[in-house]
């Protein structure tokens, strides 16, 4: 009798469990690597609308401060406001200057009602009070000091520099109302 040669049986192509299962902790490392990007993301996001918003809020108080004069003898102002579906609320401060009649204002804005603490999401500065000058005359204000400026000493500028008289020119004295009339050209 002859018998049938023996069958081979050949190797499965398949995965094994460990393959499968190295695979799948790949791709979940991958995909927790992907959800804390885009949490993130979104994280930043929300930051950045809420900055944004309680910027927008702090000009607007500038704004009402700035046509409400009332308030200008308090030293600090707080308050409430519902803006966006959410509470907010700001603290409005008024400082002196070098400049009497005028006070510096600061407005800070908090995300949350008055009994939130936290840092302060936004804050702007503005300046209030009256006039130290009449418009149009910026040179006549020394904004670093507070007071008004002497009149502008005589043109000391090396020659053919911006602002020097033209070569060849005769420089002429200021006239009685403290205005220096334009130089005349001298002839050889």
């Amino acid at each position: 009798m002859n018998r049938p040669p023996p069958r081979t049986v050949p190797p499965s192509r398949g995965f094994t469990l460990i393959e499968v299962l190295v695979a799948l902790m790949v791709v979940a490392m991958g995909l927790a690597a992907l959800m804390l990007a885009v949490s993130g993301t979104a994280r930043t996001s929300g930051y950045l609308r809420d900055k944004t918003l309680a910027q927008w809020m702090a000009l607007n108080r500038l704004s009402e401060v700035r046509l409400n004069l009332t308030k200008f003898g308090q030293n600090t102002d707080t308050g409430e406001i519902n803006f966006a579906n959410r509470t907010w609320h700001y603290d409005t401060r008024y400082f002196d200057t070098s400049i009497a009649t005028m006070k510096r204002v600061v407005v800070r804005v908090y995300a949350g009602d008055a009994k939130t603490k936290g840092n302060p999401l936004a804050e702007s500065t503005g300046f209030l009070g009256s006039a130290i000058a009449t418009p149009g005359s910026s040179n006549s204000a020394d904004w670093t000091v507070g007071g008004t400026l002497a009149p502008p000493p005589a043109n000391t500028a090396a020659p053919g520099t911006p602002g020097a008289p033209p070569i060849g020119s005769t420089p002429v004295p200021p006239n009685d109302s403290g205005q220096t009339p334009a130089p005349t050209p001298t002839h050889p």
